[in-house]
């Protein structure tokens, strides 16, 4: 069978290989999934050039934490799945439910965890999750890492996101678009933001009613509080350093920051300006097996699509690197096997 590989010591996509391998066994309490479709995220680039947490691979790894495929096989002592359900695998894989916890990982597409990429892999039962009724195999996959994270942006922790609430993201990416299609679909006014008015445009096709050009309006936090009234409620801040300093001002009295980002790292991350508001900041890191059975829910009962931009074959997969990483993205990038 087919399998990605990010070799050990990488700095680079050209240390990464497509390997022939025997097709893996499930031992007991393990599934065998042939892998259908897997999605990359901004993470995914990260760790073949050597610059996620912890620096380089210390070992062969399979990239990639989101696919979605079948059940071919199983092994010992697992009950309650069959050859044939349709799964996906979850980004941690030892996380149940409730608040984020030291024991949560290991996380998919980075050492010691493997991949998605490849044509069948082997997880732990309690790893893997059923996707959405109403998706394909390839829209199922661009949820495990993105549409979990703006699910527990949106929807989880203190202070939920509610009916007729505002919701600010932060570019086109594929968290800031599903948190965007979340949000409307819960009933939120959706403000978003972008450099090309192109892709503004296609923003409000799918639904959003007001959108900013950062580059025409530097000032796009006061800009995003004064289009929801005077503040907004969630911002889903997928931009970090260089973009949380406008955030704060966009943010309304007793709101919600998100914070995702890992898009800048540089730039005024001083949360002071969230005191005389009351508002808060509330780190994010992907969710829980939890939180993708109640997201797949939401998905199922709102009729939900994730935007998929380009699809790339298994062979294709460095151009789909290379395309996920161009300005040109909108939405999720999806390679078929």
């Amino acid at each position: 069978m087919r399998r990605w590989l990010v070799r050990k010591g990488a700095q680079s996509l050209d240390d990464m290989a497509l390997v022939d391998v025997p097709e893996p066994v499930p031992g007991a309490g393990e599934v065998a999934i042939r892998v259908r479709a897997c999605s990359l995220n901004y993470r995914d680039q990260l760790i073949p050039l050597g610059h996620y947490f912890g620096g380089a691979v210390d070992r062969d790894t399979v990239p990639l934490s989101d696919g979605a495929g079948e059940i071919v096989a199983i092994g010992e002592g697992v009950d309650g799945l069959a050859i044939g359900d349709r799964v996906a695998g979850l980004f941690f894989q030892n996380w149940a439910d409730g608040p984020a916890n030291p024991a949560a990982g290991p996380a998919l597409g980075a050492p010691p965890a493997t991949g998605m990429l490849q044509d069948v892999v082997v997880l732990p039962a309690h790893g893997l999750v059923s996707i959405p009724q109403s998706l394909t195999f390839e829209e199922a996959a661009c949820l495990p890492c993105a549409g979990v994270t703006a699910w527990n942006a949106l929807m989880e922790g203190p202070r939920p996101l509610a009916a007729g609430e505002s919701v600010l993201v932060l570019g086109t990416g594929g968290v800031s678009l599903i948190a965007a299609q979340i949000a409307l679909a819960a009933g939120a006014r959706v403000i978003a933001t972008s450099s090309s008015d192109e892709k503004l445009a296609r923003v409000r096709a799918l639904g959003v009613s007001e959108t900013i050009n950062y580059r025409t309006t530097p000032d796009w936090g006061a800009e995003a509080a004064r289009l929801a009234g005077g503040g907004v409620d969630h911002v889903v801040e997928v931009g970090g350093a260089g973009t949380l300093a406008q955030s704060i001002p966009a943010v309304n009295f007793a709101g919600e920051i998100a914070l995702i980002g890992v898009l800048t790292r540089s730039g005024d991350t001083s949360p002071h300006g969230l005191m005389m508001k009351g508002a808060s900041l509330r780190g994010i890191f992907v969710g829980s097996r939890g939180m993708a059975v109640r997201l797949h829910d939401f998905v199922d009962a709102h009729s939900i699509k994730p935007v998929i931009d380009r699809r790339f074959t298994m062979e294709e997969a460095l151009d789909a690197w290379r395309y996920q990483s161009s300005p040109g993205l909108f939405g999720k990038v999806v390679i078929t096997l």
